[in-house]
């Protein structure tokens, strides 16, 4: 299963580094690709988990998820 988190606030490649590491923390989450160009998140889950917490998890990074969608 793959959600894309539609992110604003990231400007750089820490930007980028930091949101990655903040979702690969999350056991549910097997792997992030994070791309600045388009704003977003790709992460591939394990397992179904709440869109709640991956939204909280970047938002506890310090920074805004506007969406989040199935792909």
């Amino acid at each position: 299963m793959k959600k894309e988190l539609k992110i604003e606030g990231m400007s750089c490649g820490h930007c980028v580094m930091h949101v990655e590491k903040a979702l690969k923390e999350l056991k549910e989450v097997e792997n992030v690709e994070v791309s600045l160009e388009e704003k977003n998140a790709i992460v591939t889950l394990k397992y179904e988990t709440d869109d709640a917490k991956l939204k909280e998890t970047v938002e506890e990074a310090g920074y805004d998820v506007v969406d989040i969608k199935d792909i």
